[in-house]
């Protein structure tokens, strides 16, 4: 499994280097993944500004300014929630690109409506948010790693794809 996340952190670094843009995460249920894998790329500083680990409602609320409604009535794993942490992150550290994570790892925290395995994985660009909704399998460790390579995978589509 690593050795597709590295692949895909390449091709990002690499993307982002040719368009001369810049990626931040706000993440999730990856505890920041997402971030490790991008910066054990020589040279990620260039295009790398940050990632924020929001694992908490609470600081998903404080430090992404979610508000608290938009968490209460849609969840923490929830479409809304991915969106509003893709454009607030994007906002906030003044990047080109976002990714955003949130989904239940397991093994325990799922219910019938949300099991464990689902994840919410938003791009953020200047123009628009796109997201997606994942069914994940494996234990927990595998369900954080398959969430950062889809996630990597998303947002190498969105920069081929948009910018």
């Amino acid at each position: 499994m690593w050795n597709k996340i590295n692949k895909e952190s390449e091709f990002l670094f690499n993307q982002c280097t040719q368009k001369n843009i810049n990626v931040t995460a706000a993440e999730s249920c990856t505890g920041g993944m997402i971030a490790s894998s991008i910066v054990s790329i020589n040279g990620s500083s260039n295009i790398f500004k940050s990632s924020i680990v929001t694992y908490s409602n609470s600081m998903k609320s404080k430090l992404l300014n979610i508000p608290l409604s938009i968490i209460e009535t849609n969840g923490s794993v929830s479409e809304q929630t991915a969106y509003h942490m893709a454009l607030n992150v994007l906002s906030l550290m003044k990047a080109d690109i976002s990714i955003a994570v949130t989904g239940i790892a397991g093994p325990t925290g799922g219910s019938i409506n949300k099991p464990v395995g689902l994840v919410w994985i938003a791009i953020g660009t200047k123009l628009k948010v796109f997201q997606k909704k994942y069914l994940l399998n494996g234990n927990r460790l595998e369900i954080r790693q398959k969430t950062t390579l889809e996630s990597l995978k998303f947002a190498n589509k969105i920069i081929n794809d948009y910018i």
